[in-house]
């Protein structure tokens, strides 16, 4: 089990023990992974999706088949291929048979509109996109072809995917999702892509290519695709092996209801998963009652989740008898988790939740609290095997702060990504003296443990005062009626900026503006103290399931906007 260390200056590092040098993160192929695990578990289970098992052997030759049919397609070493799909058995075989003959995958979140997807289309130089058939998202990527470099768009069929029992059901119930035949050349079907069975011909790889360009919007917002490497990809799961305490002589289960195309998952799901021959539970979408079901189902022991997919489990589990006490870690990644949310599933459930940190430039993790150790509340736990965390002075970023002092959180480790594609400015700019800049800011105590204080962009300037959303955030989590909390700065003609904070309630809990404005008043000093406070049904979320705050800024800048122009007028 892996232990954090604080160095002089402020840096933390994962250690194999206290006192004893970093882990060697071994680095190679994703290719070697799916071999290795071939080889060494080809008869157990590599994928339950709704109930229909792929073992290793399978999943091999499935691999093979469908990269021979890329190498059809023309498919060579830097090709880009976008994949875009909900989590299904295809995203595993497109995944690695792209790797297997050099290509690189392009991860294309489904749910993006024409617009979104032609933009990464065109910034990525995807040649080849893979799509399902469900209209929704079927319809989204074919329209690409009409106004893109595409040449070839592989369907994958969701039907068949499914048990003949499911699938017989979904043909019959779900026909209208269905999208029709495609008419056009460049169209094929999954099964046309694996017809041939010659293997693919050999391709020189190295550890150190580009594996997967993995969209996001950075420390400035402007999405762009973080180059991560074989190697980056491989020494996050290694690492993740390390830090969970090894491989198990009984085979692992691993619940994948966050999307593949989420670098998250694809480390804490996929690539995990095969490193240690684990069976991955893929879900298509997150919806809670068929998650507890699979789950009690499965009986996993891994469950990565988003805090909202835990806050979502806790409201049922405070109605009904819930028992996850079988899961060795469920691991909490992609946002705060409120430590009410954390201490109320523990309670609930009788499983262990440990909160992580990364981001997509990381491959993503660089720390996490340890599963059998010491689990700080309000922590992102300590260094990751392998990795370095530095805090740097927020004026000064080439002076690395001590032990408690607030600064910019940087990282370096295997797992840091190349740099970002067709943009040498921003991947200059997001490096300092070597160091990934994450655009957090946070600090490491003691015992090298990472608080986490707000991001950069995030953060309020009222009055020459720096306040932080996330402060806030914690103390109205602290409140009972409130479920969920996202705070934004807005102007303020006298401070320059207050805080605004947007909550939702516990379902039957009832709270008003002025209860939660005096709850905050024994917990916030003046400056931090949110200038309004206003209650809503939902609040905006990512497709992951984040709490986002984008669409908020976006309304207040409108209102803002509307204000003045009204002044303006009169």
């Amino acid at each position: 089990m892996s232990s954090g260390a604080t160095l002089a200056g402020g840096q933390a590092f994962a250690t194999g023990g206290r006192g004893s040098p970093p882990p060697v993160i071994r680095q190679h192929l994703l290719t070697d992974l799916l071999d290795d695990a071939v080889r060494r578990y080809g008869d157990r289970p590599a994928i339950d999706f709704l109930g229909r098992v792929t073992h290793y052997a399978e999943l091999g030759e499935l691999v093979d088949r469908a990269a021979r049919g890329l190498q059809d397609l023309g498919v060579k070493p830097g090709t880009r291929v976008g994949l875009c799909l909900p989590n299904t058995p295809y995203y595993p075989i497109l995944y690695f048979a792209t790797l297997r003959v050099g290509g690189i995958v392009v991860n294309m979140n489904p749910l993006y509109v024409v617009r979104e997807l032609i933009a990464l289309i065109e910034d990525s130089g995807a040649e080849v996109v893979v799509t399902c058939d469900l209209a929704q998202f079927h319809d989204r990527a074919v329209a690409t072809l009409a106004q893109t470099r595409v040449r070839h768009v592989v369907i994958c069929p969701i039907a068949d995917a499914l048990s003949p029992l499911k699938r017989f059901a979904y043909k019959l119930f779900k026909r209208g999702d269905i999208a029709p035949e495609l008419q056009d050349p460049r169209a094929l079907h999954f099964a046309d892509l694996i017809t041939n069975p010659a293997a693919p011909d050999p391709v020189a790889l190295s550890p150190e290519d580009v594996a997967v360009f993995q969209y996001t919007g950075g420390t400035t917002g402007v999405p762009k695709a973080a180059m991560l490497t074989h190697a980056n990809l491989t020494s996050n799961a290694e690492a993740e092996l390390i830090h969970v305490g090894g491989e198990r002589p009984e085979q692992d289960r691993v619940v994948g209801v966050l999307p593949l195309f989420h670098v998250f998952a694809l480390t804490t799901v996929l690539n995990f998963s095969v490193l240690v021959g684990a069976e991955m539970v893929l879900l298509p979408r997150f919806e809670l009652h068929q998650l507890l079901a699979t789950i009690r189902r499965t009986r996993p022991n891994y469950f990565p989740a988003v805090p909202t997919i835990y806050g979502a489990i806790n409201e049922i589990a405070a109605k009904e008898k819930i028992d996850f006490s079988f899961i060795h870690a469920c691991i909490s990644g992609g946002a705060a988790l409120p430590a009410e949310v954390r201490q109320s599933f523990e309670t609930l459930t009788g499983s262990r939740v440990v909160e992580g940190y990364g981001l997509s430039e990381a491959s993503p993790i660089i720390t996490c609290n340890p599963i059998d150790g010491l689990n700080k509340a309000g922590s992102a736990g300590i260094a990751f095997p392998g990795t370095i965390i530095e805090i740097r002075d927020l004026d000064d970023p080439h002076r690395v702060l001590g032990t408690g002092e607030r600064g910019e959180i940087c990282a370096r480790g295997p797992q840091v990504m190349k740099g970002y594609w067709n943009r040498a400015k921003e991947t200059e700019a997001v490096f300092v003296d070597g160091a990934l800049r994450t655009g957090d800011v946070g600090y490491l105590d003691e015992d090298g443990y990472l608080f986490i204080v707000d991001r950069i962009k995030d953060m309020i300037l009222s009055g020459g005062y720096n306040v932080y959303p996330r402060v806030i955030e914690e103390a109205l989590y602290e409140h009972p009626a409130v479920r969920e909390a996202v705070v934004i700065g807005v102007p303020d003609a006298y401070r320059g900026q207050s805080a605004k904070a947007f909550v939702t309630l516990n379902e039957g809990a009832s709270a008003t503006p002025e209860t939660l404005a005096a709850f905050l008043k024994q917990r916030l000093n003046a400056i931090e103290r949110p200038r309004e406070i206003e209650i809503r049904d939902s609040l905006p979320k990512t497709l992951i399931g984040k709490l986002s705050k984008k669409e908020l800024v976006a309304e207040e800048a409108a209102k803002a906007a509307t204000q003045q122009g009204d002044g303006n007028e009169q």
